[in-house]
């Protein structure tokens, strides 16, 4: 790679927080005009990394480089002076703001009018091959528009080097093609972008080399023509990995829960869900897409007593159970597990080790006022060898560990309580790819036992392997509940936009 080319390169990056090194003599180069993908597991390092190029950490050793010459990035003020910008996960932009206040806000130099600000806006549109109204507030916007947004923000502000943090994450196929061809426009106008995302099919489409991370350490990089998924994991993970998901035959399967006409307002008194129906039988696994905020919290909380409904049911194995409080459930004798997209804020205490986050569960069941936590213990041990949890010990605080051993500790809880329904949300949610093969394994067992199982999850191709049926949900209605088997992307992504299925045009014909 030719200096006079190069964008930006790390030599011999390390960084530690105390006893732990989270970067180690790392290597990494990206030139103007390419894409680069930066893959490996939780705790490989990728985000200690990214943050040292945008100026949020400085490296302990080692040196960066940008354009060939040495640098030192000590703030995103820095970085930004660079031509760096960083495009995160979560956008950081003002909700009542238009595209155009968003873009310019905090931008330093003389002052200049609306109309003149607005065609530097329209200008780099052009320039780019983006689309956006300038005037249009940000509440009023899809995912999308908003990542376009935040894309115009760091190159109105000069950036030609651009990383970008699990940019899919809550785009439908339809967006992310479109942000693929962004991406792609952006590098023939001479940009250097580096992607980081768990998603291996959007890493061999989109970028033009892959560089590996595994335990802090690069492992080196490949010209993506040359690779595949399997061969990507397995310079991830240090070994082969089987990619494949199995999908069980559901055995007598029956009618667990039936939804009808659910209807749940969010906080602020607009509508979560509206008249949601569906059921879902024993042995099955039913798959919710949809885009973030289109009802699915509101689904998962509804189910499990934890939030009211305005009108609807929900018949647990006949009986209504709307309007019951999580207890009330669990005194009626009815085994249901609920793991929550929150995995520290309502699934476990941070503060406590996986024994006392046993007890959490199981407490209630005890006679007398006094806790005997032994069994509790042994649980907690027998989960850490057989889900091979990584945690100094039992009693060490959960919020130590990494976001996929968190994850082990609270789905290895609820399925112990051998539910007849389990509900989860996001269950591998920014877990690297060992861990989320286990995640589904640990589903696929519980479904073989009869277990029904209700799936939220964001990757469409997870959920066409893993899911019989696959719910779709947008603003809060149910746009689709189609077969996993013979349905595509596309028209999951569609019917996450509002075009309803076939089925649902016919069943809304109907009732008119």
């Amino acid at each position: 790679m030719s200096q006079q080319n190069s964008a930006i390169r790390c030599s011999s990056i390390t960084k530690t927080f105390g006893s732990v090194v989270a970067n180690d003599s790392i290597e990494l180069e990206v030139s103007y005009g390419e894409i680069l993908a930066l893959l490996g597991e939780n705790g490989s390092g990728k985000t200690t990394l990214m943050n040292m190029i945008s100026g949020i950490y400085h490296p302990d050793e080692g040196q960066i480089y940008v354009g060939g010459e040495p640098v030192s990035i000590t703030s995103p003020m820095d970085a930004q002076n660079l031509g760096i910008g960083m495009i995160h996960q979560h956008f950081k932009l003002v909700e009542v703001f238009s595209a155009m206040e968003n873009i310019v806000l905090g931008t330093p130099g003389r002052l200049k009018s609306r109309r003149a600000m607005k065609q530097e806006v329209l200008d780099l549109c052009k320039n780019y091959g983006l689309e956006i109204d300038p005037e249009k507030r940000v509440y009023e916007m899809s995912v999308s528009e908003k990542q376009t947004v935040e894309i115009l923000k760091v190159l109105y502000r000069g950036a030609k080097i651009l990383i970008l943090d699990e940019p899919t994450a809550v785009l439908t196929p339809q967006e992310t093609d479109k942000l693929f061809n962004i991406l792609r426009q952006m590098k023939q106008q001479g940009c250097a972008i580096i992607i980081i995302t768990h998603k291996l099919g959007e890493v061999l489409d989109i970028s033009d080399r892959v560089t590996i991370l595994r335990k802090g350490k690069s492992v080196g990089s490949v010209e993506t023509a040359q690779v595949d998924a399997a061969k990507l994991t397995e310079l991830m993970v240090g070994h082969k990995v089987s990619l494949a998901i199995e999908r069980p035959e559901p055995v007598d399967a029956h009618t667990i829960l039936k939804v009808v006409d659910l209807t749940v307002a969010k906080p602020d008194g607009s509508k979560g869900l509206e008249d949601v129906n569906f059921r879902i039988r024993s042995g099955q696994i039913l798959g919710v897409a949809g885009v973030a905020g289109s009802g699915q919290k509101e689904l998962c909380e509804a189910i499990a007593g934890l939030i009211p409904a305005q009108k609807g049911a929900v018949l647990y194995k006949k009986e209504n159970i709307l309007g019951k409080t999580p207890d009330e459930i669990i005194d009626l004798g009815i085994s249901m597990s609920f793991v929550p997209e929150d995995r520290l804020g309502m699934g476990l205490v941070a503060g406590m080790g996986m024994t006392d986050n046993m007890l959490l569960k199981s407490y209630r069941s005890g006679k007398g006022p006094l806790v005997d936590r032994a069994p509790a213990r042994d649980l907690a041990k027998r989960l850490m060898k057989e889900l091979s949890i990584v945690t100094p010990g039992i009693e060490t605080p959960v919020r130590l560990m990494s976001g996929g051993n968190v994850q082990k500790v609270l789905l290895g809880r609820e399925i112990e309580s051998n539910p007849n329904l389990l509900i989860t949300a996001y269950p591998v949610r920014g877990l690297d790819i060992n861990s989320s093969y286990l995640i589904y394994d640990l589903l696929n067992k519980q479904k073989q036992k009869g277990v029904a199982v209700v799936f939220i999850g964001e990757d469409l191709d997870v959920l066409l392997e893993l899911c019989d049926r696959i719910l779709v949900l947008c603003h809060g209605r149910v746009t689709g509940i189609v077969d996993a088997k013979t349905t595509t992307k596309e028209e999951i992504g569609l019917m996450m936009t509002g075009e309803m299925s076939a089925e649902e045009k016919e069943k809304e014909a109907a009732e008119a």
